[in-house]
Parts: C-alpha cells; structure tokens; sequence
C-alpha cells in the first residue's frame, strides 16, 4: 500500500534558496556539460520539489533529462510510484522506490505487520509500543484498559491517524472510553519516561538506504538529525496532554511555536545532528557502540518483516528477471526513533518519502550527504544502457536457439538424451548462479570504496549476528507464505542461494564428467575459472564441500 505524498519530518519546509545553492548547482551544470562528451548518466527529477536533489545530481554529474523522458538512468519521486512504472522500467534503469514498501510505512500496516512478528518472536520485536488498529481492535483495547483498571494501574495513549502525517491530527488521552469505535485510527502506549536533553523530549530521524530486496541490502547512515520538542517535558497528566510542543517531536508540529530555536550549528537550537548526539553520549560515558548496535538491529528487523511483501512485490512487477540481477528499485527511508531513559530506542514511524527540505544548514548538510553517499553507492554509469540493450539482443537470440534445441530433445525417446537434456539445463542453472555470485562480489568491491559515511548493516558481518537475521527472516516469511507465494517458498529453500563461487564451479566439474560418462569424450579441463583478481577462489579444490550440498547433488543424476 502506498504513503501517501509529502509524508516526512518537514515537509512543509521550502526548498533551499540563496547564495551557495546557486553555486552548488552552476558547479554541478558546468562540470554535467563536460562530461557529455564521455557518456552521460540522465536522471529525471521532474518528481521531486526539494532543490537538494537537484544539487546532488549536479555534483554527480548527472544531466538532467527532459520532464517526459521516461528512459533515465534514474528517475527520482517524492512519493510512492505505481507499480505498472516499475514493470515497465528498462534493467539499466533505477527509480527510488520498492513496490510493497508501504507494508511499514503506513502506520495501520506497519502496525499490523509487526504485531504478526511479535506473536512469533516477542523478544526480538520488543521494540514497538503496545498497538492497537481501530476499529478491527477496539473490543481488544477496550479489554486491556479494564484490565489495567482493575490493576489500578493509569496509562496514557497517543492516538494518530491510521495514514496521516506531519503529526496532523496526534492527540493524547488517558479517558479511553471517549474513543470512537468505528473511526480508522492507531492507538499506542505513550513512551512516558523519555531520555532528555536539556530537559527537552527528542526523537531521532534515521535515514536508510536500500539498494536491494533480492538479496536484501541495507546501509544505515552515520547522521541524521535529532528533533526536540519546544517545551520542556513533563510527565503527562490530565492538565498537560493537550500541550503537544511538549509532548510530540515532529518538526511540523514544533517549527510553529514561538520557542523554536534555529541555529546555524550542530550542538544548538531545537533540531540538531546526530554526530553531535553521539559525541555527547561518548563524553557522558555512555556506551555508543551498543548504542548504534541498537539502532542497527531494530532497523534489520524491521526491514525484514517488510521483506516479504518487498520481495514478492518486486517480482511480481519484475517477472523472469533471475534472482540476484541488479535491482532497479533503491530507497530512502527515515525513520523515527526515541530513546527512553535508559537509551533503550522504540520505534514511532517510517516515511517512504522523509522530507528533503533544507530551510536549516543542518537539514542541508545532512541531507545532502545522505543523498551524494546513496547516489554513490548505487554504482550507476554511462555504459549501463548500451550494455542492457546488448544483452537484451544475446538474450533473445539465446532463447530462440535453446528454444529449438529444447524441442529436438524431447522429440527423442533415447535414456540417454533425457539425461544429456536434464544435466544441461542443470549446467545451465549453476552458470546463470556462477554469474549472480560473481557480480555480487563486484558489487560488494564497490560499495566498500564508496560507503562514504554509510554502513552496511545487512547482511552483517558478524556471522551469528546473520544467523539471526536468517532466523528471523524464515520466520517472516513462513508468516506471509501461509497459503500464498509458493514459488517464492521454492526459491527460498534453493540451495543454490547458498552456495559459493568455488561450490558451484564444483559442481559445474561434476556436471562436465557426468556429460563425458554419457557421451564417451575424453576428460577436459574445468571449463569456467574463478575470476584472476579473487585469489582465495583458487583454493575451492583443497576445501572441504559443506554438508548443505549434500541436499543438491544427491539427485545429479536424475
């Protein structure tokens, strides 16, 4: 389900004006005119109103395409596109959005999507306030506050919109029989017991890029901002919940009081950087990896509860593209997290479309090394275009050739041709998974040049760290595959997913000598080769084949 438009921190923020935009952008026009003669990268912003975008294209030397053109390298949007854009886009091509995305960042679905991982995995989703969708859940809330009466107990509630944004329309209550029963609505505990600053609520505004659902790939960047409310807080009651410049953090809620501090540093005023953040909690001897550690994860988690319905969007909008292929969906994501006061971070939101308004140097600085960093990494270049049309061509010819080799053997009544047949199209398999693996060693070279000031946080390094992500993973997909997706089952449990290079040129070995059993040849040298520039893959014949293999090569010779 798509956002809506406009969704993010400050989006009524207007673009940015002055002076040194003028001299960012001229620099980055002159610079695009040059590099004309070379090849040019297009990118079609005619989508996007923030002017900071428009810079960072500039910087990268992008030029800037006619507003219908509709065949750029990239296409940048504010907001949610429709998935018929994204069947119809060429493989060289990028746009800045996932189909299904919106699984988690509208708030009623994230809701929902969460609650589902919850159930399953309680101690890994400890992150989300208590949640409840109206109407479908007004009977279950209605149970849980009498509960908490007959304890004695008093909590207060935040009520949002189940799709709204810009904190329009947040209100706190604590007499929860005055909610209405039938009105589309989010309802969650009110985090009551947050970490100040200066006697001041914040939240943090995080930004992630996703280059790939297939296999996923997340970067977290190392800045971001924090958003202070305009009041100082204190604990809710029934005299201060309607004060919401002290209760909410949203810049477009807290730009309109008079106490608003702008401030052209990073360590003042009412929103900040998170680099200044960080340095603070490193000289109030608090623990900063762990800090980032927990960041980290509750945003992988919450990414892969997402993955699902990413993945099976993407490929329902993108069929017969093989798995592993370049993606031609990325993203930029905010999301919005508070710290209580022991720095334990509780998600609030994710916006698909976080503000790229710059009316502050901070929300200049930031965003535009968010969007430089990303632009980066995705590795987009002038070649791409006529090398995809290339392929395209050797592609059809491929299949127009195999098609009639295809039929040749099934005319034949031989044993021995069915088995010729079924071991090429293995070969076949394990050729197409040796290319994927390569290319994703290439792909894995760039980014670690051009990380920039993001990092990788999936898939991790640390292997126990992935052996939970994998975990959690199955589980979310054994959650959405109930009933629906089958093939995506299939692809899950392939083998070949798993393996690496020299395992497939193992089995690419295998699959020549079985060949030479059938045909009688001689014995012929192992045909493809690790690439020259990876020398570990030299040493794939002293290694030991892992015991996952066993699974595939049991039915080689079927």
């Amino acid at each position: 389900m798509p956002s809506p438009p406009n969704e993010g921190e400050d989006q009524g923020a207007s673009p940015v004006n002055g002076p040194s935009v003028g001299c960012y952008s001229g620099t980055g026009k002159r610079k695009a005119r040059g590099k004309k003669k070379k090849g040019t990268i297009g990118a079609n912003i005619a989508g996007t109103k923030y002017e900071i975008v428009r810079i960072a294209i500039n910087e990268m030397d992008f030029i800037k395409t006619r507003d219908e053109d509709e065949t750029a390298n990239l296409i940048w949007n504010d907001s949610a596109v429709q998935h018929e854009k994204i069947a119809e886009l060429r493989n060289y091509q990028r746009i800045n959005h996932f189909p299904g995305m919106g699984e988690i960042c509208r708030k009623d679905c994230l809701a929902r999507n969460t609650s589902k991982m919850i159930k399953c995995q309680p101690q890994e989703y400890s992150f989300i306030p208590k949640t409840w969708i109206f109407p479908a859940e007004y009977t279950q809330f209605q149970n849980y506050v009498t509960e908490l009466r007959r304890k004695r107990k008093q909590k207060t509630f935040i009520v949002k919109p189940a799709n709204g944004a810009m904190g329009h329309g947040i209100s706190l209550i604590r007499n929860c029989e005055k909610l209405p029963a039938q009105e589309h609505l989010i309802v969650q505990e009110y985090l009551d017991k947050p970490f100040l600053m200066e006697g001041y609520k914040f939240d943090l505004r995080v930004y992630i890029l996703v280059t790939s659902c297939d296999p996923l790939r997340i970067f977290l960047y190392k800045d971001g901002l924090v958003r202070m409310g305009t009041e100082k807080y204190h604990a809710p009651t029934e005299a201060n919940l309607s004060q919401l410049y002290m209760h909410l953090t949203n810049y477009s809620v807290n730009k309109h009081n008079e106490n608003f501090e702008r401030d052209e540093t990073v360590d003042k005023g009412s929103k900040r950087s998170i680099s200044w953040f960080t340095e603070f909690l490193r000289s109030n001897d608090y623990d900063v990896a762990k800090f980032w550690g927990d960041i980290s994860e509750l945003v992988v988690k919450t990414l892969i509860v997402a993955e699902p319905h990413v993945l099976h969007a993407y490929r329902m909008c993108r069929p017969g593209q093989p798995p592993g292929s370049d993606s031609v969906c990325f993203e930029v994501l905010g999301f919005d997290i508070i710290l209580d006061r022991k720095l334990k971070p509780w998600l609030l939101e994710i916006n698909r479309a976080p503000s790229f308004g710059t009316d502050q140097k901070i929300d200049y600085d930031v965003k535009k090394g968010v969007l430089l960093n990303a632009l980066k990494l995705l590795n987009i270049r002038a070649s791409d275009k006529k090398r995809n049309l290339a392929q395209q061509k050797a592609e059809a010819q491929r299949r127009l050739y195999g098609h009639g080799s295809v039929k040749k053997l099934s005319a034949s009544s031989s044993d021995r041709e069915k088995q010729r047949h079924t071991l090429e199209r293995r070969r076949e398999e394990l050729k197409e998974r040796l290319a994927q693996v390569r290319k994703q060693i290439s792909r894995e070279e760039h980014e670690k040049q051009h990380l920039g000031n993001y990092r990788r946080i999936y898939p991790p390094d640390d292997k126990l760290l992935l052996e939970k992500y994998e975990s959690l993973l199955s589980a979310a997909f054994q959650t959405f595959l109930a009933g629906r997706a089958a093939s995506l089952q299939k692809e899950m449990n392939n083998p070949l997913k798993r393996m690496k290079e020299e395992d497939i040129l193992d089995l690419l070995e295998q699959c020549e000598l079985d060949d030479e059993k059938l045909t009688g040849k001689s014995s012929r040298q192992r045909g493809p080769k690790p690439l020259t520039a990876m020398p570990e893959c030299s040493q794939s014949s002293k290694r030991q084949r892992p015991d996952y293999l066993a699974d595939f090569t049991s039915g080689s010779s079927a």
